[in-house]
């Protein structure tokens, strides 16, 4: 399970040319799912999501978390953080799962942000998507 934590002043989701979701400041997530990864895994990550303290606070250090501002949360799935460009010159997917496992993992994730009283939009699983942002910083994270 692999997930960019992108810090953002506001980020949106279009699909097939229309506007399907939007967040003000606060944090884009794209998140993939591989195979063998566990549920636990969804469970730390997003806990771990909702406490990073990657907001600048009154002193302008990264002391805040997006609860503490009152910030959004954007979650993108995106099967292709699980490629593996190591050989060759065309990614290799096989480490990807299954759509439907993989969906499965995505909402999950996805309601455990909301268990933890975050404001949380989505793309949609599968679909072809134009995903726009404005990186705050840029700030961004990688977690496995």
């Amino acid at each position: 399970m692999k997930a960019v934590i992108q810090r953002v002043k506001r980020a949106s989701v279009t699909i097939n040319d229309e506007l399907y979701s939007k967040i003000n400041q606060g944090i884009l997530v794209l998140y993939g799912v591989e195979k063998d990864d566990e549920i636990e895994n969804a469970d730390k990550i997003a806990d771990k999501i909702s406490k990073l303290r990657i907001f600048e606070d009154e002193s302008g250090k990264m002391n805040k978390s997006v609860s503490d501002i009152s910030g959004e949360v954007l979650v993108v799935s995106q099967f292709t953080l699980a490629g593996n460009c190591s050989k060759g010159t065309r990614p290799s997917f096989d480490r990807a799962e299954v759509p439907d496992k993989a969906n499965e993992m995505y909402e999950y994730f996805v309601s455990k942000l909301e268990e933890k009283g975050l404001p949380v939009k989505t793309g949609v699983f599968g679909a072809m998507m134009d995903v726009e942002l404005i990186n705050d910083g840029p700030v961004t994270f990688i977690l496995n």
